[in-house]
């Protein structure tokens, strides 16, 4: 198909002074309507777009993504690592090395920022469901599970559903523990408690996967599963591997090639994101963080052809600015955090395959 001149439907634009603006233009999103620019502190959001077609602007070639078939049933999204409690972004093992970005202390803290404006952005797409895939908070304090829940419960009530993460664990804390089975027009989410209390790392137990197993062979639905740690795929097999323990993730992988109605798995814990394959095929994905660079959360779209994720960069003037703050995270290790963490446009924005066909 040919390349279009991209229609200019500006719905909303922040405009930066001049001296702040970057030398190149991130495409932070695609949908099969939608593209969002980011450049410096400013956005561009387009919208009116068709499907699967290709455009042009200021310089970045784009195409759409493909819209599955039949009617959109349904809208939910997903955010994690949203950390309520800390206080500064880039400290790696109490080092002084940085950058370390912090809020001024007459400014609003950043996790508080950033996920209020996060809850305004998915309100606004009036999603049927949102899920949180852990590190609700820095240390699992009673505070910071009441300052998530301040945030979250009002915009989303029963809507909301809730997993914990390491962070909300490292004291053998309890709270939302829970695996979740969650039926939705046209899918279903398994929101899978993956935490080993005390440790950084992840597992499933024996009695986790018989409980899914149960669950995806009772249904013709299709399945996200979702859970806190990102599972593992390739690589040294380790005890002390950061994510998703190898056996578990192997169970993990099996359960999904036996039951082709089960998309993929996505998750947190790497503040990156991220598309992988299972051995089976399936894709294992990564979403970025909320409380600093890219400052991302997901939607889902659920039509009755197929299921497709889109990432946004939240972008209201005062949350842009602190992500763009925190591109530089973690420099003084050899580390390039932005590509690290904003990943491949293809690795945000996709559309599950169909393994049933």
């Amino acid at each position: 198909m040919g390349t279009n001149v991209l229609p200019i439907f500006l719905v909303r634009t922040y405009l930066a002074p001049a001296s702040d603006y970057r030398t190149f233009v991130d495409v932070t999103t695609i949908a099969d309507d939608l593209a969002v620019f980011h450049h410096g502190l400013s956005t561009r959001r387009l919208e009116g777009l068709r499907p699967d077609t290709a455009y042009e602007f200021s310089g970045a070639s784009i195409r759409t993504l493909e819209r599955p078939g039949g009617e959109l049933l349904c809208r939910f999204a997903t955010v994690n690592d949203v950390h309520f409690g800390e206080v500064e972004c880039g400290r790696m093992d109490g080092r002084s090395d940085g950058p370390i970005q912090r809020r001024y202390s007459h400014e609003t803290p950043h996790p508080e920022l950033m996920n209020q404006t996060a809850v305004r952005e998915i309100a606004a797409i009036d999603p049927i469901a949102v899920f949180v895939k852990g590190d609700l908070t820095l240390d699992g304090s009673d505070e910071e599970f009441a300052a998530f829940e301040a945030c979250y419960r009002p915009a989303f009530g029963e809507s909301l559903h809730v997993v914990r993460g390491n962070h909300d664990a490292y004291h053998d804390q309890g709270r939302y523990d829970r695996d979740l089975w969650v039926e939705l027009p046209g899918i279903c989410v398994a929101l899978m408690d993956t935490v080993i209390a005390t440790e950084t790392t992840g597992a499933f137990t024996s009695d986790q996967i018989a409980w899914l197993e149960d669950r995806v062979a009772a249904t013709d639905c299709r399945v996200i599963v979702m859970g806190h740690h990102q599972q593992w795929v390739d690589g040294k097999r380790s005890d002390d591997y950061f994510g998703l323990h190898p056996d578990s993730s192997d169970e993990l992988d099996r359960l999904t090639a036996r039951h082709t109605n089960v998309l993929g798995y996505t998750a947190g814990h790497t503040h990156r994101h991220r598309l992988r394959r299972m051995p089976c095929g399936a894709p294992t994905v990564e979403v970025g963080t909320i409380k600093d660079f890219p400052g991302t959360w997901a939607e889902y779209r659920v039509y009755e052809g197929g299921v497709m994720q889109v990432v946004h960069r939240v972008s209201e003037p005062e949350a842009l600015s602190w992500s763009e703050r925190c591109r530089g995270l973690y420099a003084d290790f050899g580390m390039h955090y932005e590509s690290y963490a904003l990943g491949s446009l293809d690795q945000r924005c996709f559309v599950f395959p169909d393994r049933e066909s």
